[in-house]
């Protein structure tokens, strides 16, 4: 069997597994996902969303954000961690929105690229979740999977898994799949225990079952 043949049975049955495939970020304007995602570094997305209430209480839109001394969004973000350095990326990109995109978010990847503190993963998601174009979002969960799953090969750095995961996933599909593996690694393929293979609807075809 191919990767190639390995990745669509797998994408079939996550689907049918998690019918849902929605970001557990919360968010309602694409300028706030790119908040959160920054946030979520080394954070949960749970207290990203307890966090995020409180910050757009103060700043509700860009130019406030923009305008926000980075100490105040310091203050609001520090349960998060490495709250210096995520408000000093919040801060400059929303003034390279409000400045150079009208408050907008570029719909371009390598503007968003362009933007402070946001990365390969933080970009695959803007332009999968808010523009619904084809984007592979490597992150932990998809790089512990895929290894395991036999999709790739003891790859561990994540433009390179992202680069391999293009040439196996449809373009379509590569979105989605990428949050139902963040389902499946919070549930059954876990990081911080062995995963739960007798639970897993993959148990069939995953190349590693026990690793």
């Amino acid at each position: 069997m191919t990767k190639k043949q390995r990745a669509l049975i797998i994408i079939e049955k996550l689907k049918e597994e998690y019918p849902q495939a929605d970001c557990s970020l919360d968010y309602d304007q694409a300028w706030k996902l790119l908040v959160s995602v920054r946030l979520a570094a080394q954070c949960t997305d749970a207290r990203v969303n307890v966090v995020v209430e409180k910050l757009y209480e103060k700043f509700p839109d860009v130019d406030a954000l923009a305008r926000a001394p980075v100490e105040e969004i310091e203050r609001i973000v520090h349960p998060c961690g490495l709250g210096n350095s995520k408000s000093r990326d919040i801060s400059a990109c929303m003034k390279v929105l409000r400045d150079e995109y009208g408050g907008k978010v570029p719909e371009d990847f390598d503007k968003l690229l362009a933007l402070p503190g946001v990365g390969r993963k933080s970009a695959n998601l803007i332009m999968g979740d808010v523009f619904g174009k084809p984007a592979i979002v490597t992150d932990t969960h998809c790089i512990r999977l895929v290894n395991r799953m036999g999709l790739v090969d003891g790859i561990k750095e994540p433009a390179k898994v992202e680069r391999e995961l293009w040439k196996i996933i449809p373009p379509q599909e590569g979105n989605d799949f990428c949050h139902r593996l963040v389902n499946h690694g919070r549930e059954i393929c876990t990081a911080r225990t062995r995963p739960y293979c007798d639970k897993c609807c993959l148990r069939d075809i995953c190349k590693q079952v026990g690793v």
